[in-house]
């Protein structure tokens, strides 16, 4: 159990918030580490709604530097991960009984103005029936607003910033658990169990950040510390179904318990709709989707539109549970969604920082301030980078999505156009290193259905730590929605094939 790497700065959890601190951090010349016991995105990071956005609804609690710092933080993230953040015309029908229109309208006034729309239009008022083509709702919604926000892969975020972490220099360790921490008057010695050999080995680390999520209190008690942080456990929940409208169009669907609903186009065929707010009881890892919740959001679906639904139609459905500040809130739906990062100092005087709360929009800026908070006992350049540099693959000419595929439908004409459109969104510039010298579909190996060959097999093996087809097939890309046959045995027989480390960091 010899001490294996000396740390700057060790990161607990490989969310969307411990691989954005990771990636700043790496960034900023420090020796970083992250440990996660399961795969990136595991768990509430690949369970959100998919939106990059500043929280309309989140005006009506006040919440307003909460929303101008997450709407500052949109027009960041689409100039940084064009790839994989795009604009998404939204919605909003007027519901006689619920918001009246001048709060609807001053609320819509409010999102325009607190923050940069960029190249995102403005909010306004439509006539639905005149100004949707196929209007899809049932004849009385007469009247609504449009307005804008932005769509985004929530685990490929969260893996983008791993990838980017480890070029940068940082060592990603999935798979593995930490056990317990000591302090010391040098930092930390942290005893980790590596779950694929069930080996316990021992880090050393200046500083720890624990972003564990749900699971900060558990990782608190392990690094020593007895006090428990005052979260809420919210469970949120969405469904997936075969595509309810045409069109390009999200939905916002308000309901008379004041609560949203999103109904968004998604992955072509189908239709995200989501969230549910609940409180959360029970083992974490087992959180799933209750029948109740999938009769609130059936119900919500069928009050607005003409087309019905009902459970037997749910394609897929997940589960994120969400580790919220407990700010006393009677409803759990109005719990904040804001961040609060506590640093607490053991008597050897070595630090560690909890995570607490945060949404995916705002974790660039959440990673910022945890680094601002650790300087004095981690060092490093003071100044912050992440918002102009992009993503991994995100480095697009003009940050112009729709000129790159063009592009690139030039450049490899033998590759279907919808294959090809899936690998601009998710892996944008760094397509080529998929195809390599590839001339045609062939020369990129088996193919496991819906267009994932063995060369893309192979690049998430070698870059992004997949091991599984669960970790293909859902976080790194949604293929699994899709029908592909034997492919998922012939895939997962294809990945067991593969000797990587899964603790060695991604070779970018």
């Amino acid at each position: 159990m010899a001490e294996q790497h000396h740390f700057d700065l060790l990161v607990i959890g490989g969310g969307i918030n411990g691989c954005g601190v990771a990636r700043d951090a790496a960034g900023r010349g420090l020796r970083v580490g992250l440990v996660e016991q399961a795969d990136l995105a595991a768990y509430t990071s690949s369970a959100s709604t998919k939106l990059i956005h500043g929280g309309l609804r989140y005006l009506e609690y006040l919440e307003f530097g909460l929303v101008r710092a997450a709407l500052a933080e949109r027009t960041r993230m689409l100039a940084i991960a064009p790839h994989l953040v795009r604009p998404q015309k939204f919605v909003l029908p007027h519901a006689e009984g619920l918001r009246p229109r001048w709060q609807l309208r001053l609320g819509l006034f409010l999102y325009d103005h607190l923050g940069q729309r960029g190249r995102l239009p403005p909010s306004r008022g439509i006539d639905l029936w005149r100004e949707l083509q196929d209007c899809p709702l049932q004849r009385r919604f007469l009247y609504g607003y449009t307005y804008a926000d932005c769509c985004v892969d929530d685990s490929r975020l969260v893996v983008l910033n791993a990838v980017d972490a480890a070029s940068r220099g940082a060592q990603v360790l999935l798979r593995t658990r930490l056990k317990r921490a000591e302090a010391d008057r040098d930092g930390w010695r942290v005893e980790c169990l590596d779950l694929g050999s069930n080996r316990l080995f021992w880090l050393r680390a200046r500083a720890l950040v624990n972003a564990a999520g749900c699971w900060i209190n558990p990782v608190s008690r392990a690094i020593g510390f007895r006090g428990e942080h005052p979260v809420r456990l919210v469970q949120g929940s969405h469904i997936v179904v075969q595509r309810l409208f045409e069109g390009d169009e999200a939905y916002l669907l308000q309901n008379a318990d004041r609560r949203v609903v999103f109904a968004i186009p998604f992955e072509d065929r189908f239709t995200l709709i989501g969230t549910t707010d609940v409180p959360f009881r029970g083992e974490l890892e087992a959180a799933r989707i209750t029948p109740p919740e999938i009769d609130y959001l059936c119900k919500t679906v069928n009050h607005y539109f003409t087309r019905s639904i009902r459970a037997t139609d749910v394609r897929w459905a997940y589960t994120g549970v969400r580790a919220l500040q407990d700010d006393q809130a009677s409803d759990v739906s109005q719990v904040t969604r804001d961040y609060e990062l506590v640093l607490e100092i053991a008597p050897s005087g070595s630090a560690a920082l909890t995570v607490i709360g945060g949404k995916i929009t705002t974790y660039r800026q959440l990673a910022e301030s945890a680094l601002a908070l650790l300087h004095p006992y981690v060092g490093g350049p003071r100044r912050s980078w992440t918002a102009d540099v992009p993503l991994p693959g995100g480095d697009l000419p003009g940050a112009d999505l729709t000129a790159y595929l063009q592009q690139s439908r030039q450049r490899w004409p033998f590759v279907p156009a919808a294959v090809l459109a899936r690998w601009a969104r998710a892996y944008g510039t760094r397509t080529e290193r998929i195809l390599g010298a590839a001339r045609s579909m062939a020369e990129l190996g088996e193919d496991f259905g819906g267009g994932l060959t063995a060369a893309e097999v192979d690049y998430l093996r070698e870059n992004e730590w997949a091991r599984s087809a669960e970790d293909v097939l859902w976080r790194r890309s949604k293929l699994g929605l899709h029908d592909v046959g034997d492919g998922v045995a012939r895939l997962q027989r294809f990945l067991r094939g593969s000797r990587s480390d899964c603790r060695v960091g991604a070779q970018t």
